[in-house]
């Protein structure tokens, strides 16, 4: 079978992007990541991509008037490296329906809590969010993305207890941990062709 085509889109430091890249060459998955694509010059995640030979592209909104010039350009350099799949990490821009719908069921995130709840937020504000609420489980959650922020069909889950020591940045470092495991699980579903969407719910096949 083919490895499918694998674009990543981020603006940050890339330690999904990173972590994903090397889960998919360490377990074999039948997948290939064929371009990084940031939207901020400088990203952290550039030299990561560098450094594990992986093509890189700049693609700077602010160079845009408009987010659908923008989101065109993302379309472009995707459909040019054949990607099946795109997986946001870390990626800090809202898609707009024009974007989804092209890769409708093909674009994957990764959020640090137990979707639905906490949606919405972002960074250590989940985190801190979770502990005010005295919630005794968080997480993570790799989803489908649709319109709706944070609310597409959820492909995997991974839960950890919250204990009452914790600060934010400690569950922080413990739930990246599970994202990193839960976003490889969840490409390597898609790229064994495993997947699939009915309504708001993702089924997985038998292998």
């Amino acid at each position: 079978m083919a490895k499918l085509g694998i674009g990543v889109l981020a603006s940050g430091r890339g330690t999904n992007f990173e972590a994903l890249a090397r889960a998919i060459r360490r377990e074999g998955i039948n997948g290939e990541i064929r371009v990084l694509v940031v939207n901020v010059p400088g990203a952290q995640a550039l030299a990561r991509a560098d450094a594990l030979g992986i093509p890189t592209a700049v693609i700077n909104h602010r160079d845009f008037k408009t987010r659908a010039a923008f989101e065109q350009a993302l379309v472009k350099e995707l459909e040019q490296r054949n990607c099946d799949l795109v997986c946001l990490a870390g990626f800090m821009r809202i898609l707009s329906p024009f974007f989804v719908s092209r890769y409708e069921n093909r674009i994957m995130n990764i959020h640090p809590s137990l979707l639905p709840a906490f949606a919405g937020l972002q960074g250590m504000q989940v985190h801190e969010a979770v502990i005010a609420s005295g919630a005794r489980f968080t997480g993570c959650t790799v989803h489908f993305v649709t319109d709706d922020v944070d609310a597409g069909p959820i492909v995997v889950q991974r839960a950890i207890p919250v204990h009452d020591s914790d600060t934010p940045e400690a569950l922080a470092v413990r739930v990246l941990v599970e994202e990193h495991q839960a976003y490889a699980e969840a490409v390597r579903l898609f790229c064994e062709r495993r997947l699939s969407v009915e309504g708001r719910r993702v089924r997985v096949s038998e292998e």
